[in-house]
């Protein structure tokens, strides 16, 4: 049985995606997204000699800063910042750049839904305009369990309000490589097998869980192909 959604689009079908970069003058890198109605803007600024508070002479240090579209940063800003920030950590070449501070910040111009996932994107799209060495990108996404069981790709605003639950995932990028095969392998798995970010927000069994994770698997190897072409 199909869901009705209210945008007319199929349970496992993505919002309309755009990406540009180099949209700043003035910043070292910048890129923005847009998700349907959510759009999102980045500035990278750095890496510059490291502050006393972010000082680490074997790493590189990165800093996020959220700008919400209107009023004063909160509660869940603040969380969106430390997420990101650890997204970011995890996906960066820390030993290129010791004792540097990266600032990377992020404008949110509109938010219809999915919007950590889009700021996740969206700041992978401005490190490379900057140049910053990374491992692999992040690519996110949003998948959402409706009341009825079913699980919906990339929900908009409103469909988050109607949940049963949702999660924010965010994968390796799907990795081309002229490495030997097999170096590109934790475990046994390929890198982009595993799981960068996981946050889930309402209640939803494991089973819903490993479902969201296969769906949002399945939708992040689309996206990659996007990202991929969108930056070359």
């Amino acid at each position: 049985m199909e869901i009705d959604r209210g945008d007319g689009r199929k349970p496992n079908q993505l919002r309309p995606v755009a990406c540009s970069r180099g949209i700043l003058n003035r910043a070292h890198g910048s890129a923005s997204w847009s998700q349907g109605e959510t759009k999102v803007l980045a500035a990278v600024y750095g890496p510059k000699a490291g502050t006393k508070k972010n000082e680490n002479p074997e790493k590189a240090c990165f800093e996020v800063i959220w700008k919400p579209k209107t009023g004063q940063i909160g509660k869940p800003e603040k969380e969106c910042e430390m997420i990101l920030k650890r997204t970011l950590q995890s996906i960066c070449l820390l030993n290129v750049h010791p004792n540097t501070t990266t600032s990377i910040i992020i404008q949110v111009v509109n938010d219809d839904g999915g919007l950590l996932p889009c700021a996740i994107n969206v700041a992978c799209a401005a490190l490379v305009d900057a140049g910053i060495p990374l491992k692999h990108l992040a690519v996110a996404i949003c998948c959402s369990l409706a009341k009825n069981g079913r699980v919906l790709l990339d929900p908009n605003k409103s469909e988050e309000q109607n949940m049963k639950g949702f999660v924010y995932l965010a994968f390796p990028n799907s990795i081309q490589s002229v490495l030997p095969e097999g170096s590109l392998q934790v475990g046994g798995e390929p890198v982009e097998h595993g799981i960068i970010t996981s946050v889930t927000h309402g209640a939803m069994s494991v089973d819903d869980y490993l479902l969201c994770l296969q769906r949002g698997r399945a939708a992040c190897e689309k996206l990659s192909v996007f990202i991929r072409s969108s930056l070359k």
